[in-house]
């Protein structure tokens, strides 16, 4: 399934590291013959193997799991969505990896099927198949977007339509993007999310490689950067913003391995999970900071992380991300060994506390489903982990979650007892099974209904909803109703809970005229997460000028900060260097977070602005703060520093490969220069 090389976590299966070089079916037997007998048992397939497998599940205090749609409903699903109505929509994976290669189990290729709990029982009684082909095979994503399906399968990103509602695509889809690589591979590219502010948000792993446009040219983003990894300056997995029609591409962040699903909640934020290299107990959840990299190859060189170089981090899973080296954002939360799939941010008021807000999140090696409660940390976050839902089945593979209108949980479950690594117990089109679950309060009756936009009021609830399709439809139909929309957005700003205001802020700042009006008050609000979203949104517009940087420079939250950094990158102003020396000057030395964000900010202009920060800070060189953005910098001047802090017989010889790392950063006759100082001092 694609859940990035599972095969090493499967309880009873042999570690077919090389599992990609087989090229027989004799050598898939011989794998298979190792399985437990459960694992080829064809008992395990239908309703009542379902319901029996489902006693084996363990679910959060509060809650309880469910079995919304078994076999033959559905079969292996890759990704799910739940549109308004309630419906889950499924892509399957039948013809997963070699089985594409060495004879199709479906013949007529994959299936997108629509789920439907017709009667409000909380079980599925109604399948249609939406489209079935060649085209969709294993599809890593889809994203239901009103009558608009986005699919995602390497090497194209699909658009199909339903403009009829008959619950079939009206004809063969249009391409959005093409070209990308990674095609019949799990390091593709994955699902599409949408954004609150009316933005589309995708990923691809690190067999992506690139993307082209619908007429199979190269995609240039908004930087001026083709959109490649041949680390000009891309490499390896990246993150992507675009318009619904595929303009204005943003390069988010890279440089992670298999990025597999982005999340992005009602501030902006942006949420992620990243797999190891099998077996090195360093899967990682990131927060992603804007045009960071994220350490899964050598900046420097592309080189992997196990290559010789100063400074080493001594633990493998920290040494993997290469965490020690300047300019690498660091990791949230690293949770061990483990094969990470699907991702959400909840935001419902269903399920307990604990989870609201947070991300939920698929870890199909394990066969866990986590939420990850996050908590401030400075300028950015610590975390912690919290189940949701374990089996001790061996065959439940979660490898999508997903939120209902009513903020009920679904969970896909691809329910097999071989997961990745090009590889399936099931190898029978007749045996396939898979699963999808609901997590809600123990009683909790489904309501499905279609939401009503034709009003502004309608719209609002809309856009109030857990569920992201429907937030879509009050989305839209806000955009239409213009300023006629805002009494009713007006009162959600004015009344709503921090995150529903923030979805209100949305739209009220793109209203005729009114941008200034709303984002005046939002960067005035006195809970930050308004006043980072009040700046994000400010950047979208192009209304983030000096003098909104210049103020939100000293705000008392570090986090605001952090964001002011990351919206200098680039900023035209001549008064840039100066904001950026005010934020340089509040960090203290211990916030990684903070210091990442200054040299995000700093990039291509550190020649100018590190001399600004210097003669504001005269005492730099012998303080902690000074010496960690002299770490971080790439300047021309840089090399000196470096080699005047070496040579400082205050500088502990523990503190000394750190430094010395930090001339793999740097470049140019100064670096050249310090260097043979350096040597020549080392010699006398």
């Amino acid at each position: 399934m694609p859940g990035r090389g599972l095969g090493k976590l499967c309880p009873g299966l042999v570690h077919f590291v090389a599992m990609s070089s087989l090229r027989s079916a004799l050598a898939l037997a011989a794998v298979a013959a190792v399985l437990p007998s459960s694992a080829r048992a064809q008992v395990r397939h239908g309703r009542d193997a379902a319901l029996e497998q489902l006693k084996q599940m363990t679910v959060a205090e509060g809650l309880e799991v469910t079995l919304f749609a078994c076999e033959p409903m559905v079969r292996n699903p890759a990704n799910i969505d739940i549109d308004a109505r309630g419906r889950v929509w499924s892509t399957e994976g039948a013809n997963y990896r070699l089985w594409q290669k060495w004879g199709k189990l479906e013949p007529n290729g994959d299936r997108i099927v629509i789920l439907e709990d017709s009667n409000g029982d909380g079980t599925a009684e109604v399948q249609k198949i939406f489209y079935q082909g060649h085209d969709v095979n294993t599809a890593l994503g889809i994203c239901v977007l009103g009558p608009t399906v986005i699919v995602s399968c390497s090497p194209n990103i699909l658009v199909f339509e339903d403009r009829n509602g008959d619950d079939r695509a009206d004809g063969p889809p249009r391409k959005l993007f093409t070209g990308i690589k990674g095609v019949d591979h799990d390091h593709g590219v994955h699902a599409f999310v949408f954004g609150p502010d009316g933005k589309l948000y995708f990923n691809f792993g690190n067999e992506g490689q690139q993307l082209l446009d619908a007429a199979g040219q190269p995609v240039k983003d908004t930087a001026g950067h083709l959109v490649r990894g041949d680390r000009k300056p891309y490499q390896q997995g990246m993150v992507f913003r675009c318009n619904p029609d595929g303009s204005q591409v943003e390069t988010l962040a890279w440089n992670f391995r298999n990025n597999f699903e982005t999340a992005v909640d009602s501030f902006g934020t942006l949420w992620q999970s990243d797999n190891d290299d099998d077996g090195n107990k360093g899967v990682r959840i990131n927060y992603v900071m804007e045009k960071g990299n994220y350490g899964y190859r050598s900046e420097v060189t592309g080189g992997g992380w196990g290559d010789r170089r100063s400074n080493i981090e001594a633990e493998i899973p920290l040494r993997h991300w290469h965490l020690n080296d300047p300019g690498v954002v660091p990791n949230l939360l690293q949770t061990g060994a483990g094969s990470p799939t699907g991702l959400c941010v909840y935001e419902g008021s269903l399920l307990p506390a604990v989870f609201q807000g947070q991300m939920i999140h698929c870890d199909a090696g394990p066969r866990v489903v986590r939420a990850y409660p996050v908590e401030k940390s400075c300028a950015g976050y610590q975390a912690r982990i919290v189940d949701v839902l374990t089996s001790t089945s061996d065959w439940f593979r979660p490898s999508d979650v997903a939120v209902g209108p009513d903020g009920a949980l679904y969970v896909s479950d691809w329910n097999d007892a071989g997961v990745g690594g090009h590889y399936m117990a099931d190898q029978k089109l007749e045996s396939l099974t898979g699963r999808i679950y609901r997590v809600a309060p123990k009683g909790h009756v489904a309501r499905p209904a279609t939401p009503r936009v034709d009003t502004t009021a309608g719209a609002v609830a809309a856009l109030q909803s857990p569920n992201l399709a429907t937030r879509y439809l009050g989305w839209q139909a806000l955009q239409k109703f213009g300023t006629a929309a805002e009494p009713e957005l007006k009162k959600l700003w004015e009344g709503g809970a921090p995150r529903l205001r923030a979805r209100a802020l949305h739209s009220l700042a793109r209203l005729p005229g009114q941008a200034s009006t709303y984002l005046h008050a939002a960067t005035r609000d006195t809970d930050p997460d308004l006043r980072i979203t009040g700046l994000r949104i400010a950047r979208m517009l192009g209304l983030a000028d000096a003098q909104l940087l210049s103020r939100l420079a000293s705000d008392a939250d570090p986090q605001v900060r952090r964001e002011v950094a990351l919206a200098l990158r680039d900023h035209p102003s001549p008064e840039a260097g100066a904001i950026w020396t005010t934020l340089a000057g509040q960090y203290d030395a211990r916030d990684r977070w903070y210091l990442e964000a200054l040299g995000i900010a700093a990039e291509g202009r550190w020649d100018a602005w590190l001399p600004i920060y210097l003669r504001a800070n005269p005492t730099a060189l012998q303080n902690p703060a000074g010496r960690d953005i002299i770490w971080r910098s790439r300047s021309k001047q840089t090399p000196g520093l470096l080699l005047a802090i070496l040579k400082d017989p205050k500088t502990p010889e523990t503190e000394k490969p750190r430094y010395f790392r930090a001339f793999d950063f740097q470049s140019g006759p100064e670096k050249d220069a310090a260097l043979v100082e350096l040597l020549t001092a080392a010699a006398k």
